[in-house]
């Protein structure tokens, strides 16, 4: 068999309906629409949410809170996630995304000081919280800000 000889099973594409093409074709004249009225037009129909007249769902359902479209997305690790690191890796977000402890990096990874770290760590990352740091000094790593 080559490339150019295949094609479909007999019956499996189905030809599509011709509207408009005469009333023997059972959609002629008015090709399935109806007898007049705004969804009959070209063009006619309404917009998307709109219920007739009636105050669509989107403005009757109350709104709530405040979105920061200025707000940062860290994801963020604890320092006791850091120990399945061995002494002397420099950790990083790639190295973070490889190992699953984090997902997906958006404007950067934050340290945060929960746990305690048994292992000398280089921790390069976007932010670090004071106990963070701390802890990883202690452990005889070190911090560096990206």
């Amino acid at each position: 068999m080559k490339l150019y000889e295949l094609q479909p099973n007999k019956g499996a594409r189905k030809q599509p309906k011709r509207k408009g093409r005469g009333y023997g074709s059972g959609l002629g004249k008015t090709a399935g629409r109806g007898q007049g009225g705004q969804k009959s037009r070209s063009g006619g129909g309404v917009r998307i949410g709109f219920e007739g007249g009636q105050m669509p769902l989107y403005r009757r359902v109350p709104k709530r809170g405040f979105n920061n479209i200025f707000a940062k997305v860290y994801s963020v690790v604890n320092v006791s996630d850091l120990n399945i690191f061995d002494d002397g890796t420099v950790v990083d977000e790639n190295l973070l995304i490889e190992k699953g402890l984090v997902k997906k990096v958006v404007d950067g990874v934050k340290i945060l000081g929960d746990g305690d770290l048994k292992k000398k760590l280089t921790v390069k990352a976007t932010k670090f919280t004071k106990t963070a740091s701390e802890k990883i000094e202690a452990a005889g790593g070190k911090v560096e800000v990206i």
